[in-house]
């Protein structure tokens, strides 16, 4: 049996993806170029730059290799330009003016999509937040790595 057909996650991330999708066909309605993923760097640099790239990454949450991803993504689609930072290593990331008329919006729908999730959040008998602050709780009792090597073998080495 091919151990990845269980996927305890799955659920939640093709939840997630479905949301995402739906913010995807708002914006096309709206007649924006815009991927969902790309609402928070766009905000964080109107906030607080210009960023270098791993500023920005610190700031989204992102690794500094991922944040590059973006940031390639988001100079492509014409909202960001890159220029030399303070060191030889770094690059300036800012706005456009394409990207700053962008904010309002994004800014907007970003509190929208707060809401609706706190809407959501409270249609259902358990909140999501109270899961996932019951779930952190419990991993600081005992860690996920703890409990995952308690289920491994102590030689997982695939027979031959």
């Amino acid at each position: 049996m091919d151990p990845t057909d269980e996927n305890f996650w799955e659920p939640l991330r093709g939840l997630q993806d479905e949301m995402d999708a739906e913010l995807a066909a708002l914006y096309r309605e709206r007649g924006l170029r815009v991927r969902p993923r790309l609402t928070k760097p766009v905000i964080k640099l109107a906030h607080h730059g210009p960023m270098t790239i791993r500023a920005l990454a610190e700031a989204i949450g992102v690794t500094h290799s991922a944040a590059s991803q973006t940031v390639t993504v988001l100079r492509a689609d014409g909202l960001v330009e890159t220029g030399p930072g303070p060191d030889a290593r770094t690059k300036l990331v800012s706005l456009t003016a394409q990207g700053r008329d962008l904010v309002p919006l994004l800014e907007a729908e970003w509190r929208a999509t707060e809401r609706a999730l706190l809407e959501l959040d409270a249609e259902v008998p358990y909140s999501f937040h109270a899961v996932v602050a019951d779930l952190g709780a419990a991993l600081r009792r005992r860690s996920f790595r703890e409990r995952v090597s308690a289920h491994l073998p102590d030689d997982p080495a695939p027979s031959a």
